[in-house]
């Protein structure tokens, strides 16, 4: 396969997973408003997880609700419109390669996104207006995982896809150690509930996690299911195995594949309770954050060059 062909499908899959993801990030602060206290929760917060900083400051002063909402509905190099359109060019060129329904998807959620997002602006249908982008793009990646062939072309998908999963639950993972409550002692209190409820919900990760967690909900064992658990589909641990799965399909696999795997080895071997006892989750977080760019940039060098 051309590396310009590997290329598109790769981003194709990182550009249609984003917009999913991003829909999900302001969906739990959308409903983490509601209920956590109003000294304790910041919109800024939102804007430093999802990584675009800079250009929110280019267009805004003051990182309210509305201001934050707008920046990431429409703007037009870091919003769900961004996303949506860059996916949609990507498998444009490259349609030949996937099912037609999924190019059909991709469309339908084009022109949803094009209508005028002042409405949604308000938190009023937000929620329904950020469950259809879900819910479109989960019937996208329902037709790419159930209607196309296990090639280079899926594999390429996948990898992005997987590798933007993994990233994206990290950082929502953060909404709940970064910004929202002042630092402070750790222990169960209704607001922790409410946070980790929030991050589960947000993943669709509650009911898969209450069978395996009968305790109630908290930080310690939701942070240890979503990193470490292999079987859970939005689990880092698990989206890491489907990309060295991946690797292990295309030639020349040697250095990323070693990367992946000792990413999942530091993974495996942490103590979720000690890196909340001493306030170092998030400090965690960002190492594997950093694991992960560095495996996309050791893919792209090897076969997207």
């Amino acid at each position: 396969m051309l590396s310009r062909v590997a290329e598109r499908l790769y981003w194709f899959g990182r550009y249609q997973e984003r917009t999913e993801n991003i829909a999900r990030l302001l969906s739990v602060y959308t409903n983490l408003v509601l209920d956590l206290p109003r000294d304790g929760f910041a919109w800024e917060s939102l804007v430093s997880i999802t990584g675009f900083e800079h250009a929110f400051k280019r267009r805004f002063t003051h990182a309210s609700e509305r201001n934050v909402v707008k920046f990431l509905l429409e703007d037009p190099t870091c919003s769900l419109r961004y996303c949506v359109r860059m996916a949609r060019e990507n498998a444009r060129t490259s349609r030949d390669l996937m099912p037609n329904e999924a190019w059909q998807k991709i469309n339908e959620l084009h022109l949803y996104l094009s209508e005028d997002v002042q409405q949604r602006l308000k938190r009023e249908g937000r929620y329904e207006f950020l469950s259809r982008v879900i819910d479109i793009s989960l019937e996208l990646t329902g037709y790419l995982n159930g209607s196309m062939s296990e090639h280079l072309p899926h594999h390429f998908i996948k990898m992005g896809s997987y590798l933007e999963r993994a990233d994206m639950t990290t950082r929502i993972i953060d909404v709940a150690c970064l910004n929202f409550l002042e630092p402070k002692e750790r222990q169960l209190t209704e607001y922790d509930n409410i946070l980790w409820m929030g991050v589960l919900k947000s993943l669709n990760a509650y009911q898969m996690y209450r069978q395996h967690v009968q305790e109630r909900v908290n930080g310690e064992d939701v942070a240890e299911f979503l990193l470490k658990d292999r079987f859970f589909p939005r689990a880092v641990a698990h989206c890491l195995s489907q990309v060295a799965s991946s690797f292990a399909q295309l030639q020349r696999n040697d250095k990323p594949h070693r990367k992946v795997n000792r990413t999942l080895r530091r993974i495996d071997k942490a103590d979720m309770e000690l890196l909340l006892d001493q306030n170092k989750l998030h400090d965690f977080i960002d190492l594997i954050q950093l694991d992960l760019s560095r495996l996309h940039a050791d893919l792209s060098s090897t076969w997207l060059k």
